[in-house]
């Protein structure tokens, strides 16, 4: 679709806040960056490093090489350097990479790194788990890939139902529970709810696994998407977070549309004098955002509106050898 045929004239456009990138995609990137600079290409990600495919791309293009399994990193004098996504990957992976002698540095977020602790602990402690989250996504195949049995997965209320009449919970007296950090908050809460009634001893996270970013992200398009008629979520299709933050968006009553950048807005999802809410996954480029409020402002002359939201200011260092 060609650029000029484009022309929006809504009411108004709001853009959510917080939005975009989080501290661990920050963290992420600028671990790839730092590896670069300082080992020079070839260095070697396993999985996307951050769910975007214009981040990755950008990487790419530098000298970073994506792979899924690590039997696709060639073995180098002094070993080749990988760096492990923000998602976090299993023990198996860990060890498969120290036998190699890679180079290893973790990008895994740090709110990820917690809760693949938290199970250690927990089986460590003769205590079965539960993880909420979504089958296939590389955070819960690093999260349940921490322990070698006992760890069993739900979705949603009919999993819970199922897992119960499995018979595969062994003790329901030494049963505890975690989450993906990148779910639906609502969603999330409903399905723990299901799972106290279901086992009544079962021990909670100490603090929420749901991440901040998540948690903050999702509140922010509450705050703006329920006086919208159309929310635009830039983030990637493979993007936990950003599928949720569209999710949200359609229960409020908005038609929600997930976009890879400007170029996939589709001229009929905005009619004249429409109320427009805008905003981003915590793996999504902030030049990306503004492309997208460009485009929807360029013909109309419309003010943005940046919503007021949770103030972020979360850090989190990096791995040691990238400092200069």
């Amino acid at each position: 679709m060609s650029v000029a045929t484009l022309h929006f004239h809504p009411k108004s456009v709001t853009l959510a806040n917080p939005r975009g990138f989080c501290a661990g995609v920050d963290r992420a990137i600028l671990i790839v960056e730092r590896a670069l600079e300082k080992f020079g290409a070839p260095v070697y990600v396993r999985h996307e490093v951050v769910h975007n495919k214009f981040v990755v791309d950008d990487l790419r293009a530098r000298g970073a090489v994506f792979v899924e399994e690590l039997r696709d990193v060639p073995d180098l004098p002094g070993g080749a350097v990988v760096i492990f996504s923000a998602h976090g990957v299993s023990k198996a992976m860990q060890e498969e990479a120290k036998a190699r002698a890679f180079q290893v540095f973790d990008a895994t977020c740090p709110l990820v790194t917690k809760v693949h602790v938290e199970v250690a602990k927990l089986r460590k402690e003769n205590y079965e788990i539960i993880m909420i989250g979504h089958e296939g996504h590389p955070e819960v195949e690093g999260t349940m890939g921490q322990a070698k049995e006992g760890i069993h997965l739900v979705e949603d209320d009919d999993d819970v139902a199922a897992l119960k009449a499995s018979g595969k919970i062994r003790d329901e007296s030494k049963l505890a529970f975690v989450t993906q950090t990148t779910l639906s908050v609502d969603d999330t809460a409903k399905v723990v709810a299901t799972l106290q009634a279901t086992f009544p001893t079962i021990r909670p996270p100490r603090k929420d696994d749901i991440c901040y970013a998540t948690t903050n992200r999702q509140n922010a398009v509450k705050q703006i998407a329920a006086d919208a008629d159309v929310a635009i979520i830039v983030g990637s299709k493979a993007s936990s977070n950003a599928n949720r933050l569209r999710e949200v968006a359609a229960r409020l009553g908005a038609k929600a549309y997930l976009i890879d950048d400007a170029d996939d807005i589709d001229a009929d999802w905005i009619p004249d004098g429409a109320r427009v809410a805008v905003s981003a996954g915590a793996s999504t480029p902030e030049h990306l955002i503004q492309g997208v409020i460009q485009r929807l402002t360029a013909q109309s002359g419309v003010q943005v509106t940046v919503a007021g939201g949770e103030a972020e200011s979360v850090e989190f260092k990096l791995p040691v050898g990238l400092d200069f």
